[in-house]
């Protein structure tokens, strides 16, 4: 009875089916390999493949993980949109230069007959820069120098447009394709500072070009350094210059008899139609409202990433969106 017994069990238990396994699912071929090697290898050997194995899988982890969170990188344009693109920023340089500096037809002198007034007044404006003479002499009570008195709403749209370049530094020289450009952005800046966009505009052109694959980053600027580091002080001055400076064209210098705001408005409506300098200013602001958006959309991985939806939304604010970049910088990722 016993044996009977015996053999009725062996017999369903080679009929029963294996419970499936809980563990993942593993390729059998992987599984040999895997065997073998570890089989086969003295334990020095075996142990690599384990500290291996422990980093794919830690790496898959943190590509899994990567790819839940949004994609930054702006991907570049086809061939199509890129040469339309430099086409039409070209031919705005060309504009630009010639219709600010060389035709008689645009409100002012143009660059080869300006007047002995044009020149006092970019004088008088240079002297009152960032309105440090005004601030010192009205303010502070120092006079080493006596501020030139001149009209609050062209020291204010002067100062407006300063203070907007002065924070474009920063945005130069963490712009992700700035290699692209092969001159110096040390010297680009500094001459945008005095001649504005006659310089951004071929430097947008020149920042589409196809990337250089044998191309070696050049070393570090301290100037770069300098406005990379101190972005948020950079933002910060710039945007209050940029505030005072509306604040100023509108209010300044009350005991000088310019107005009230609706004069010194009509004044400002004579004073682009009549002056080369202002003029040209309207066309950088125009400029400026465009570009702003352009290079800080395609910098956003420079962003602080818990940041990056504001700065993304505020970018369209002529000013205030450079502000936002520039205080938003992850600094230690970009140094």
């Amino acid at each position: 009875m016993a044996t009977t017994t015996a053999a009725l069990i062996s017999a369903l238990s080679r009929d029963l089916p294996r419970p499936a396994s809980f563990l993942p699912k593993t390729p059998s071929l992987f599984r040999r390999r895997e065997v073998i090697a570890l089989k086969s290898k003295p334990w020095e050997s075996r142990k690599q493949i384990l500290t291996e194995n422990a980093f794919v899988c830690a790496a898959s982890r943190r590509n899994s993980s990567s790819s839940t969170t949004t994609d930054l990188s702006v991907p570049e344009l086809d061939d199509n949109t890129r040469k339309v693109l430099q086409f039409v920023l070209w031919a705005t340089e060309g504009v630009y230069i010639i219709w600010l500096f060389l035709l008689p037809y645009a409100p002012g002198d143009p660059f080869w007959a300006i007047s002995s007034d044009t020149i006092n007044s970019l004088v008088g404006l240079s002297l009152n820069f960032f309105f440090i003479l005004p601030l010192m002499n009205s303010v502070v009570g120092i006079r080493l120098i006596d501020a030139p008195v001149l009209h609050p709403m062209s020291e204010g749209l002067f100062n407006f447009v300063i203070g907007w370049t002065l924070m474009f530094a920063p945005l130069l020289f963490t712009d992700l394709k700035r290699d692209r450009y092969k001159g110096s952005l040390d010297i680009l800046w500094s001459f945008q500072m005095f001649l504005t966009n006659t310089f951004l505009i071929p430097y947008m052109a020149i920042r589409l070009n196809k990337p250089d694959t044998n191309y070696t980053p050049r070393k570090t600027s301290q100037l770069r350094s300098t406005m990379v580091n101190g972005a948020t002080v950079v933002g910060v001055v710039g945007g209050a210059v940029c505030v005072i400076s509306i604040l100023w064209a509108l209010f300044g210098r009350p005991e000088g008899y310019f107005g009230n705001v609706k004069d010194r408005l009509e004044f400002l409506v004579s004073y682009l139609g009549s002056e080369r300098l202002a003029y040209a200013f309207i066309w950088d602001i125009c400029l400026y409202i465009v570009f702003q958006p352009w290079l800080i959309g395609e910098n956003l991985e420079n962003v602080e990433k818990r940041k990056v939806d504001l700065v993304k939304y505020l970018r369209f604010v002529p000013v205030f969106g450079l502000v936002a970049y520039l205080v938003c910088l992850d600094v230690d990722e970009e140094v």
